[in-house]
């Protein structure tokens, strides 16, 4: 991987030292969702059977239909986005999801549980796109890349501190603990809705001016020519017909779907492998679990600094986060042809193995997060990370299916197909580099500002507000 020379130490204190007005406050309101959603996502089933009274199959029969269903949320929160802005709409999509958990405990027919459902995937479909463009809409550069990492830090620190508390509820209360964990949740998204509304997001396009160290074949000079394309853009007519038309961005969605399907292995795959095809006790599950949420939460902002400091380019990074899962994957079929008889031995190697594939996403998430929010046209943003989600939510939904079918005929042909997308999807992003905008690309470094300027990150130019031409279409 090409790496660029680190900057002095002097410009990186000065980096490292600026934020964002109100960043703060986005950071404390993703820790407290995050530690929300943490109090029934590691055991949904369990949850909903509990806090409605409905059977299980029940219950993963309708949360299956209206997760499909919910697909429909994004193209919608994209239009919504491009025309209310970002912030409008998470705080809508905060009260949808809090007074869905607020009115879990009270749907115990079958209707009234599939309707609440419904609204809540909603909201839980469409608010990782809205998020990601709100982080659009607040920093610019490297500032996007921080912010990623922090967010997924703090994504699983809070997962991981919201499945203790409501362990801790459930334990003491019993079975009424659910209906608790339930409304502590519902409490949860209306403090980051509180939290959220004092970040100030100005929208429009952002000048040069206070930009420095952008660096590669097209420099400040296609930095400037994204923003005159960004602002041209603004100004006229656009729909999800533009977002179909642009095959750079369409070919970096595609390169995320591959990168997807390998999200889904630790959680969809290694369960299964380890107990069919392994025969490793179950508890090595719960290990791996752990031990990839502590890392993406002690070492995600860390790791990613160290990444920005070489100056990387963000495509690079991005491949080599696919790299490092290509290895972790192909290190299972290793294991899996030899598959040793001591749980000391296969427990140990599979640990070694998370970690690689920890490191992995780690290097991968807050660079192609930054990438995709970097490469959509600011005025249709919304509308292009809205299908950017799709390729995850895809991914999710093939990948059950895709590697029991697999798994019924090798155990070691999952992980070799996961090899194979790792490995494409490395080479697709690096190829990609050359049609991507430069300011997609080069991981921009943002003067702070002033001190006797506003606290943003980059002087904005004012531009016109989409006009309602840009409903979804």
């Amino acid at each position: 991987m090409r790496m660029f020379r680190r900057r002095s130490g002097r410009s990186s204190s000065r980096s490292r030292t600026a934020r964002i007005a109100g960043e703060r406050r986005m950071l404390v309101a993703m820790a407290v969702d995050a530690t929300g959603s943490g109090m029934y996502v590691p055991f949904s089933l369990v949850f909903f059977h509990h806090v409605t009274g409905l059977g299980f199959a029940t219950v993963g029969l309708v949360l299956t239909a209206v997760g499909l269903v919910g697909l429909g949320a994004l193209p919608l929160a994209g239009a919504a986005v491009d025309r209310y802005g970002a912030q409008r709409v998470q705080l809508f999509l905060y009260g949808v999801r809090g007074t869905g958990f607020l009115l879990y405990p009270f749907a115990h027919s079958l209707p009234a549980f599939a309707a609440v459902a419904l609204a809540t995937a909603f909201g839980d479909r469409a608010f990782p796109a809205v998020q990601q463009s709100l982080i659009g809409e607040v920093a610019q550069g490297a500032d996007r890349d921080r912010l990623q990492a922090s967010s997924r830090a703090l994504r699983n620190g809070g997962l991981g501190a919201g499945s203790l508390l409501a362990s801790l509820v459930v334990g003491l209360a019993g079975d009424a603990g659910f209906t608790a964990a339930a409304w502590l949740n519902a409490a949860s998204f209306a403090l980051a809705a509180v939290l959220m509304r004092g970040v100030r997001v100005v929208r429009g396009v952002r000048g040069v001016r206070g930009v420095r160290g952008v660096r590669g074949v097209r420099g400040v000079r296609g930095v400037r020519a994204e923003r005159r394309v960004s602002a041209a853009d603004a100004a006229k007519p656009a729909g999800y017909r533009q977002v179909f038309a642009d095959r750079p961005f369409l070919g970096l969605t595609g390169v995320n779907f591959l990168n997807a399907l390998g999200y889904s292995a630790l959680s969809v795959l290694f369960p299964l492998y380890l107990t069919t095809w392994l025969r490793g006790p179950q508890a090595i599950t719960g290990s791996a679990f752990t031990l990839n949420t502590v890392m993406c939460a002690a070492g995600g902002v860390v790791i990613a600094a160290r990444v920005r400091a070489h100056g990387a380019r963000r495509t690079r990074s991005t491949a080599l986060g696919s790299l490092l899962f290509a290895a972790a994957f192909a290190a299972q079929i290793v294991l899996g042809t030899f598959r040793p008889g001591s749980g000391i031995v296969l427990g140990g190697a599979l640990m070694v193995i998370v970690v690689l594939y920890t490191l992995g996403e780690l290097v991968h998430s807050p660079s192609a997060g930054a990438l995709s929010v970097a490469a959509a046209p600011e005025a249709l943003r919304g509308r292009y990370l809205a299908a950017y989600q799709l390729s995850w939510s895809l991914s999710a939904a093939v990948a059950p299916s895709l590697f029991t079918a697999l798994m019924s005929v090798d155990g070691r042909l999952p992980w070799a197909l996961l090899v194979g997308t790792s490995l494409a999807a490395a080479l697709m992003v690096v190829r990609l580099e050359r049609v991507l905008p430069a300011g997609a690309v080069q991981v921009v470094q943002v003067a702070p500002a002033a001190p006797a300027a506003a606290p943003v990150v980059a002087e904005r130019v004012a531009t016109p507000a989409p006009a309602a031409a840009t409903a979804a279409r």
